[in-house]
């Protein structure tokens, strides 16, 4: 099995051979993404795999920086602003702030500019009734303009389209005549789901990711083959879950977001091996910390993501929260003279001050260096030598009136603080105490800084497990392949509206039937969930359980059981005597896989203890400097015992103990650090 992850610096990849990981990390090219993964791939043998998992953010930066293509918006006449509108919540930070605008919306950088917006005569009603039959003459006057304005792409969301979908596919077919073969999505199609807005950004986010991966996904199996792979190419979705090349382009925004999930399945898959089942995760890597919840051994999943504030795609994803704060956060000083740390990063290119690049910006991995922390000769396994008189030199070109060593002391710890804080309100907006949970440190700077972060959270322990610096890829090899479809459908559940509810499931699944492989249908398990809420609500009570077989009164029956007690447990409140009504109906169709397996590692006798490589000066982080001892991890073993200040290296990430803590190794090799 190999597991890749390409990300916006590095692409990361591991390869399982039985039972033996095996890793390798790779620049990633922006131009020709899937050139560092076949770089990647040949060096972990592809030619002997069974199994090709795939992540990658290139989607994501592409909506976030808006390096996106030209595509078209049609709708029904008189709602072409839904887009700018989103849902009219504001964050907090702009709700006292007059001049506050979406990021996506005309006012900042929209992802469809107004005059690509088009208006099209037609109305379907609630109930999928026409209304307005669709106006063939006006939507080729639209279309003729969209033609000259040369979009590449088109997008189309109708009112109520969900309930009825005639003109949305009349629509499509027109199109086609008027402006040729080019990728086109329908919401019907993409999200057949209520509310307007979200199913409209996910449509128009399914036409960008089309035109980003359908040639990428192309040119990568073909390379793949080139290199004599002979298995299956699988991409993961926003739950990390795995789809299938073929049925994930057919509705590519899935896997808009699947990078940053990858890491908490693996978080979660690791932590039932080694019995920690409330896990706060942070994947810290050259630009962004990337914070997700597990509780009681699951992922905390949500129905929709927000790629941006409001910014919806209605899409089953890991609930993951990004904050700017990684080993490129750059270190700058701001009008009032103090000194900041992120959001801005240095990226790859031209990357911190001590690689050599190009960059005059001191970043947090120039902290790191100075202090010791860092070897400059073993920087990204050695493949980077890194120069800290560089790194000393942006620091001291900073206009402050800190001394050196009050700025590089300053740096860290507010990068520190920076990380402890995003982990607080992550665990603050779930209602836990992170004092039952333990922090996971993984991404190539993760168990470098959150060992430090562990006093300010109040956590258990720090867990960094093997080879963080590739953790997210080995979610890709730690989940199952998931074929998976929903529909909305406002319905009170009674007794009698059993058949047309068995039919939307039965409808589903015979769907999702017909996409599994052959080989995978004696493995495949249909799972059932419905969104519902009481009568007269605007918000849905998710994933509700639903039993198998034929729905009949009965079935509903427990339905709507389930619905209250999974109110009850959630809400604290029950409401029997009001009605539920179904809204959104969901199967998802698993084939378990075969899952990355962590080698136990062996004992030394009893008495003896790790010998470090050597010593070493840790500066900064107190008024006098410290000596450290360094550890190869490679060399540890099971109960080995490491005291603070300390540095434990390996090829892709570094460990770094902070005075007053100490770490243990577990069975799998895993570092447990706590206070003393």
């Amino acid at each position: 099995m190999i597991g890749v992850d390409v990300g916006g610096t590095f692409t990361d990849v591991v390869s399982i051979e039985n039972g033996q990981i095996k890793t390798t990390k790779i620049s990633t090219d922006y131009q020709t993404t899937e050139q560092g993964v076949l770089t990647g791939a040949a060096e972990v043998a592809v030619d002997q795999a069974q199994v090709f998992n795939h992540a990658s953010t290139h989607g994501l930066n592409a909506v976030i920086t808006r390096r996106l293509p030209k595509i078209a918006f049609l709708t029904t006449e008189g709602h072409r602003d839904i887009l700018d509108m989103g849902r009219t919540w504001r964050p907090a930070e702009g709700l006292m702030n007059p001049q506050w605008r979406r990021s996506y919306g005309d006012a900042n950088r929209p992802l469809v500019p107004r005059y690509l917006r088009r208006g099209i005569p037609e109305r379907t009603t609630a109930d999928g009734g026409i209304l307005i039959p669709l106006d063939v003459d006006a939507t080729r006057r639209e279309l003729e303009i969209l033609r000259r304005c040369n979009v590449e792409g088109v997008a189309i969301c109708l009112i109520n389209a969900y309930v009825n979908h005639h003109h949305e596919e009349q629509l499509r077919e027109l199109v086609h005549e008027v402006l040729g073969d080019i990728p086109v999505s329908i919401s019907s199609e993409v999200s057949p789901l209520a509310k307007e807005f979200a199913r409209a950004s996910t449509t128009v986010v399914d036409v960008f990711m089309r035109l980003i991966y359908t040639d990428y996904a192309r040119r990568l199996d073909s390379g793949l083959r080139d290199l004599g792979f002979p298995g299956d190419l699988n991409f993961a979705d926003c739950a990390a879950q795995l789809v299938p090349v073929d049925v994930a382009m057919e509705h590519p925004f899935r896997i808009v977001f699947a990078g940053p999930a990858a890491g908490t399945v693996s978080s979660a898959h690791f932590g039932s091996l080694i019995g920690a089942s409330n896990l706060l995760c942070a994947d810290v890597g050259g630009t962004s910390c990337d914070i997700s919840l597990v509780t009681d051994g699951k992922p905390f999943v949500d129905t929709t993501f927000e790629l941006e504030h409001d910014l919806i795609v209605n899409a089953l994803s890991n609930e993951v929260t990004a904050i700017g704060a990684g080993g490129g956060s750059l270190v700058t000083i701001n009008a009032a003279g103090e000194l900041k740390v992120g959001p801005g990063s240095a990226g790859s290119d031209p990357g911190p001050a001590c690689y050599g690049t190009g960059g005059t910006q001191p970043a947090t991995t120039d902290t790191c260096l100075l202090m010791g922390v860092i070897d400059p000769d073993g920087f990204a396994a050695g493949r980077m030598k890194l120069d800290p008189e560089l790194s000393r030199q942006a620091f001291e070109n900073l206009d402050c009136a800190l001394t050196f060593d009050q700025r590089v002391n300053y740096a860290f710890n507010i990068a520190i603080n920076n990380i402890a804080e995003g982990l607080t309100n992550v665990a603050i907006q779930h209602g836990v105490d992170p004092r039952d949970y333990s922090l996971v440190a993984y991404g190539a700077a993760g168990p470098m800084l959150l060992p430090a972060a562990l006093s300010l959270v109040h956590a258990a322990e720090v867990i960094v497990p093997p080879h963080p610096g590739l953790f997210s890829a080995l979610g890709l090899v730690s989940t199952d392949l998931v074929y998976a479809d929903s529909r909305s459908a406002y319905t009170l559940l009674t007794t009698d509206v059993a058949e047309s509810v068995n039919k939307i499931f039965a409808s589903m699944e015979e769907k999702l039937s017909a996409q599994i492989r052959d080989e995978h249908k004696d493995r495949v398990e249909f799972q059932r969930s419905f969104d519902g809420r009481l009568a007269g609500q605007t918000w849905e009570t998710p994933f509700i359980d639903v039993p198998s077989g034929v729905i009949d009164a009965d079935a509903i029956e427990t339905m709507v059981r389930n619905f209250h007690d999974t109110y009850q447990e959630r809400a604290g409140n029950r409401f029997e005597a009001l009605p539920v009504q179904g809204v959104t109906y969901r199967v998802q169709a698993v084939v378990k896989a075969d899952k990355v397996d962590y080698p136990t590692i062996g004992r030394r006798p009893d008495g003896e203890q790790p010998e470090p490589t050597r010593e070493i000066p840790i500066r900064y982080l107190t008024d006098e400097p410290l000596t450290g001892k360094e550890y190869d991890r490679a060399r540890l073993l099971a109960g080995d015992r490491i005291e603070g200040p300390a540095v434990i290296r390996e090829p892709l990430s570094t460990t770094f103990l902070v005075p007053g803590q100490v770490a243990t190794v577990g069975e799998h090799a895993e570092l447990r650090i706590r206070e003393k």
